[in-house]
């Protein structure tokens, strides 16, 4: 990260001084710069802009780069995506991000994938951050294959499903990947109906959300519950330590048991497919 502001101080003061694992990485206004894990090439680092939002949107918490949305990307072999590049050998695969904020996790897919990839960064219609979305785009040169789109969950997404500019034929995604959009139950059933209006329905299509614990495993459950009633199997559920260092199932029990300096320390990987009966 560069430029460092007086948030990004403090996040990494209490880090250091006290174990307490920050889950935003940068504010409004502010300049992130990620690097490709292993990535010696410095071609490939991306630098984002944190988007601000309307007043009237403040609730939308879009104004910060989520530790979640890095994470994704530290282990992006996990989306498995070779393995759709190659299922798909004759066309390219489409992916979709929703609530994608800066765009840290698609543009850094887009980037790694020019050739095989059409990528579709997506938010809340709000006017500053799409218009954040499209300079991050620019800036970090995959105009040709990634694209910033507005987006209201649980509307229509006829206008998302076009995808590239002056792409009149409206496709499905192959994959679609979200980063700390579970936080509010609220808004649960929206995502869960957007998910259904975008995903492909094949079999092998996939959803990857990564939701930090820092609003409660509880709210996560919910979720869970939720999901499993829509037409979707959890296909893995997976508590992951941010160090990289552990991996566990996903057990609600532990609410009784941690902190909240405990639970940001962990983030949940949970991976959707279509059930079989929604797909034949």
């Amino acid at each position: 990260m560069s430029g460092l502001d007086p948030e990004e101080i403090l996040n990494s003061s209490l880090e250091t001084l006290y174990d307490y694992q920050p889950i935003t990485l940068a504010s409004t206004g502010s300049v992130f710069t990620y690097s490709l894990k292993n990535s010696k090439d410095s071609a490939m680092n991306v630098t984002l802009y944190t988007p601000d939002t309307d007043a009237s949107n403040w609730s939308l918490h879009a104004s910060s780069i989520w530790a979640s949305s890095q994470y994704l990307v530290d282990y992006i072999d996990d989306l498995h995506l070779e393995s759709h590049i190659a299922a798909i050998s004759q066309d390219k695969v489409r992916l979709l991000e929703l609530g994608a904020g800066a765009g840290l996790p698609g543009i850094v897919i887009a980037k790694s994938y020019p050739d095989s990839i059409l990528v579709t960064v997506s938010d809340y219609p709000d006017e500053k951050i799409l218009q954040t979305l499209s300079e991050n785009i620019e800036i970090n040169r995959v105009s040709s294959n990634c694209y910033a789109k507005a987006y209201a969950w649980g509307t229509d997404p006829g206008e998302l499903l076009l995808g590239q500019p002056f792409n009149q034929i409206p496709c499905l995604f192959d994959v679609v990947i979200a980063a700390d959009t579970l936080w509010n139950s609220d808004l649960h059933t929206l995502f869960i109906d957007s998910l259904k209006k975008t995903l492909r329905k094949a079999s092998g299509s996939r959803v990857h959300i990564v939701a930090g614990l820092h609003t409660g495993r509880y709210t996560l459950q919910s979720f869970l519950g939720a999901v499993s009633q829509s037409g979707f199997d959890i296909e893995s559920v997976e508590e992951r330590d941010r160090s990289g260092s552990w991996r566990r199932e996903w057990d609600i029990s532990r609410a009784e048991q941690e902190d909240e300096k405990e639970r940001r320390k962990w983030l949940l990987w949970i991976v959707l497919k279509w059930s079989a009966f929604s797909v034949a």
